[in-house]
C-alpha cells in the first residue's frame, strides 16, 4: 500500500469513478430515449398526457393543489407533472410554482425515476405569470420578500426534464419550457413573449438560467 503501490490504488480508484460516471451517462440517455419512444402516443388527438387521475401516487402520497403528478412507463420510471389550473390557463402563481418545486424534490429523490416530464392541458401549457396575484403586490413586497424565489427551480433539476407543450407557452411560461432539457412541441403550440407590449421584459433570471 506505500510508494507505487498506493498511486496505482489511487489511479484503480480513479478508473471505477469514470466508469461509474460514464455509465451513469449511458442510463440516462437509455431514460430519455424510452421517454421520447412514449411522447408520441401522448400527444393522440392533439392531447397532452390528459389524465383523470386527481391525487398523486409520489412516495409521500402528498395531493397537490395546482398540479396532478404520477409515474408513467412501462416500469413507471417517468415522473408526469401536469399543470392544473384549467380556469386560468394554468397561469403562474406562487402555489403553483411550490407545488411543482416540492414534486420536484421529491421526483429527484426517487430512485426509480429517471427522467421527468413536464406539461399542461390541450389549450395551455402555461399562459404566463399570474398578474391578479402580482398585482397587490408593492416594491417593498417585492424587494423584501422571496417573490419568485423558486421558480428556477427545472433549471436546478439534476435529472433530465422534458416539456410537452401544447396550446399557449407565454411570457412565464414560455420560460419554464425553456429551463427544461428538452421541450417536445405539440402542433398547436405557441410560444410568445407578449410582455413587450406592455413596455417590460421576460423575468431575466430565469432566461438566463434557462440559456446556461
Amino acid at each position: 500500500e506505500e510508494g507505487c503501490g498506493g498511486r496505482r490504488t489511487c489511479r484503480g480508484q480513479g478508473s471505477r469513478d469514470a466508469a461509474d460516471v460514464k455509465a451513469l451517462k449511458y442510463r440516462r440517455r437509455c431514460e430519455m430515449a424510452s421517454v421520447f419512444a412514449q411522447l408520441p402516443r401522448l400527444f393522440v388527438t392533439g392531447r397532452v398526457f390528459v389524465t383523470n387521475r386527481v391525487c398523486s401516487r409520489l412516495l409521500s402520497g402528498k395531493q397537490f393543489e395546482h398540479i396532478v403528478v404520477d409515474k408513467r412507463g412501462e416500469k413507471e420510471n417517468v415522473g408526469l407533472i401536469r399543470l392544473n389550473r384549467p380556469k386560468a390557463l394554468n397561469a403562474l402563481c406562487d402555489g403553483l410554482m411550490n407545488d411543482l418545486s416540492e414534486a420536484l424534490d421529491e421526483l429527484e429523490g426517487d430512485e426509480s425515476i429517471g427522467a421527468i416530464v413536464v406539461t399542461g392541458s390541450d389549450k395551455a401549457f402555461a399562459a404566463g405569470a399570474d398578474i391578479k396575484e402580482m398585482e397587490r403586490l408593492g416594491f417593498k413586497d417585492v424587494y423584501r420578500g422571496s417573490f419568485l424565489g423558486n421558480w428556477d427551480r427545472l433549471s436546478r433539476t439534476a435529472k433530465p426534464v422534458i416539456a410537452a407543450v401544447n396550446g399557449f407557452a407565454l411570457g412565464g411560461g414560455c420560460e419554464v419550457a425553456m429551463m427544461c432539457d428538452i421541450i417536445y412541441a405539440g402542433e398547436k403550440a405557441q410560444f410568445g413573449q407578449p410582455e413587450i407590449l406592455l413596455g417590460t421584459i421576460p423575468g431575466l433570471l430565469l432566461v438566463l438560467h434557462a440559456v446556461n
